[in-house]
């Protein structure tokens, strides 16, 4: 059983920073691509920040220069640094990891269940 565990959301004043963890658990073989989602009240969920597994990274335009994608292979863990937020920076934002879970298996995507930000002006 595979599990994407966020932590780090919250609430916070513009201007102000947070960093949110993803850990992935369970039988893994290997982790491809992960990355963090967002999705405001009425909108779509939205790619925020992706990072493949050699460190290669991409950013959605609204959060280039403020938000910083990483990741700890020894850990299956990946992090997003968010600074300067802004109130439409508010969202549930979700971890989402493209891996194999054995060797033949297909790359197939897990997401976690979801960490909210809020973000106040």
């Amino acid at each position: 059983q595979v599990q994407l565990v966020e932590s780090g959301g919250g609430l916070v004043q513009a201007g102000g920073s947070l960093r949110l963890s993803c850990a992935a658990s369970g039988s893994i073989f290997s982790i491809n691509t992960m990355a963090w989602h967002r999705q405001a009240p009425g909108k779509q969920r939205e790619l925020v920040a992706g990072i493949t597994s050699s460190g290669s990274t991409n950013y959605a335009d609204s959060v280039k220069g403020r938000f910083t994608i990483s990741r700890d292979n020894a850990k299956n863990t990946v992090y997003l640094q968010m600074n300067s937020l802004k109130p439409e920076d508010t969202a549930v934002y979700y971890c989402k990891a493209v891996m194999k879970i054995a060797r033949y298996d297909p790359l197939r995507i897990y997401w976690g269940q979801g960490t909210q930000v809020t973000v106040s002006s």
